[in-house]
Parts: structure tokens; C-alpha cells; sequence
């Protein structure tokens, strides 16, 4: 009786599980399916399966707009922000982690306050600081308010923390120093967790629109989601030309989170974040 009842209860979890992921799955599919359909609308029928399919609205994207530049652009500051966010978050996290000094408490602390002032806040403040350094209109400008994490700093600390100290102590006795310690030894054991900051880094970087938009004035210039937003105006009515656009933003992120896919799950199992 007991066993019918965990076979009936699986029976029913695999059911929810399996409608949840159907739901969260269909604007995907519905988003490919209008950018393959010409002349797709919100009142057009909907259709799973397209009577016509055509990529006719790509060749529009790529060809009547400078598309091709406005994913370099997004995708240039997302590697770069994410390797600095990888570097500077790993090294501050081996210091709180392995070097302590007086105040290094308070220090974390502010680092975890960070986490919790809204990013609008700083908008002003962060403006002035780029026109005063002469970056209005840069991808410099864009690029160092990211150079940072506060979110990273915590991950790779729990990480880091999870690391045996008895292997920097035999690492001590052969002569290594702290630099060979933290690039040998500590940076192979959180990989998973450096796979986690990578993948939400990226698509933080991937997905920002607030501070592009305001830093960033020459179209040239321009990152994904400000041209996405440009391009909803733009083309209100052919919406398989919009979706075909929003195509175009999920497959890097897609493509990064099935490559680290159980890195993450590892990464964010082993630092204890729920």
C-alpha cells in the first residue's frame, strides 16, 4: 500500500513537473514559430505549426538593420564584464576567505550591502561619474559599473570556504605562495561555483538595458535589448521581425546555460544559496 502511495505521489510530481515546464517553455516556441511565419500579428490565428514558414524576417533584420554590430556590441561587454566580475570577485573572495585583517568583517558587510540598494539609485551618481571622465557615449562608460560584483564576492566566498585549508598548508610547506596557492589549488576546486558567476554575469550583462540606454547615445553603439526596444517601435506591426530579434537574444544564453548546466547546480549547491 505504502509503495502504491510514493508511486502515485511520483506519478502526480512528474505531471506538475512536466506542465510547469511545458508552461514556462511556450513563449520560447511561440516566439520561434512568429519569426518563421511572415506577416505574423497578435490578431493573426495562432499556430503552433506555421502554413508557410519563411526566415524572410531575419534576412530584413540582418539586411535593412545594423543587427550583426548590435549583437557584437552585447556580446563584447558581456565576456568582458563577466571575465572582469570572474577575476576581481575570485581574488576578493581568496582575501576574505584566506587573509584575514582587521575589519575584513565590516568590509563583507558593506560588500553585501551592495546587493541590496536598487541599481536606479546609482543612475545619477554613476552618470556624473562617467561624464566627469569624459565616457558618455563609450563602451568603457558601459562596461566599468560592472567591473565588480558584491553577489560575486559572497558566491565564491562560501566556495572558497569549502575548501580544505590542510591543502594550503601542504602547499605552504613546499614553498608555495599565496598567488600559486589560489591559482593552483583553490581556483580548480570552485570551478563550479566560477561557472555559476560566469552564467548569471553573462546574462546580467546580456540582459541589462537601463544603463545602456542612458550611456550609450550613437546607434552604432547600441547594445541588444536597447535595439530590441527600437526595433518593437520601429516594426509595432510585423511582429514576426520583432520575435525573430528576441530569437536572436535567447540563443547565447541558451547555448552558455546548457554548456554549464551542471556546473551551476553544483556551484550553487556547494556555496548553500536556496
Amino acid at each position: 500500500m505504502r509503495e502504491r502511495s510514493l508511486t502515485a505521489r511520483s506519478v502526480v510530481l512528474h505531471v506538475v513537473v512536466i506542465l510547469g515546464a511545458l508552461v514556462m517553455l511556450f513563449p520560447f516556441v511561440w516566439a520561434v514559430v512568429t519569426s518563421i511565419s511572415p506577416g505574423s500579428g497578435l490578431s493573426a490565428t495562432p499556430r503552433l505549426v506555421p502554413a508557410d514558414p519563411s526566415l524572410a524576417a531575419y534576412a530584413q533584420l540582418f539586411g535593412e538593420l545594423p543587427f550583426a554590430r548590435v549583437v557584437l556590441n552585447s556580446l563584447g561587454l558581456a565576456v568582458a564584464s563577466t571575465l572582469a566580475q570572474v577575476v576581481t570577485s575570485a581574488m576578493a573572495a581568496y582575501a576574505f576567505s584566506r587573509l584575514p585583517f582587521r575589519g575584513s568583517g565590516v568590509v563583507f558587510a558593506l560588500y553585501l550591502v551592495t546587493m541590496m540598494i536598487p541599481f536606479q539609485v546609482l543612475i545619477v551618481p554613476l552618470f556624473v561619474e562617467m561624464k566627469w571622465l569624459g565616457l558618455i557615449d563609450t563602451y568603457w562608460g558601459a562596461l566599468l559599473p560592472s567591473l565588480a560584483s558584491g553577489f560575486g564576492v559572497f558566491l565564491l566566498r562560501q566556495a572558497v570556504n569549502q575548501v580544505p585549508r590542510e591543502l594550503d598548508e601542504a602547499a605552504t610547506i613546499d614553498g608555495a605562495g599565496h598567488l600559486r596557492i589560489f591559482a593552483r589549488i583553490v581556483v580548480p576546486n570552485i570551478r563550479p561555483a566560477l561557472a555559476t558567476l560566469t552564467v548569471f554575469g553573462f546574462m546580467a550583462s546580456w540582459n541589462a538595458f537601463l544603463w545602456p540606454l542612458i550611456i550609450l547615445r550613437s546607434p552604432e553603439l547600441q547594445t541588444l535589448p536597447v535595439a530590441l526596444q527600437t526595433l518593437q517601435g520601429q516594426y509595432t506591426t510585423q511582429w514576426d521581425v520583432v520575435m525573430a530579434g528576441s530569437v536572436i537574444s535567447i540563443l547565447p544564453m541558451l547555448a552558455l546555460y546548457i554548456v554549464a548546466q551542471k556546473y551551476v547546480v553544483q556551484g550553487v549547491a556547494s556555496s548553500g544559496l536556496k
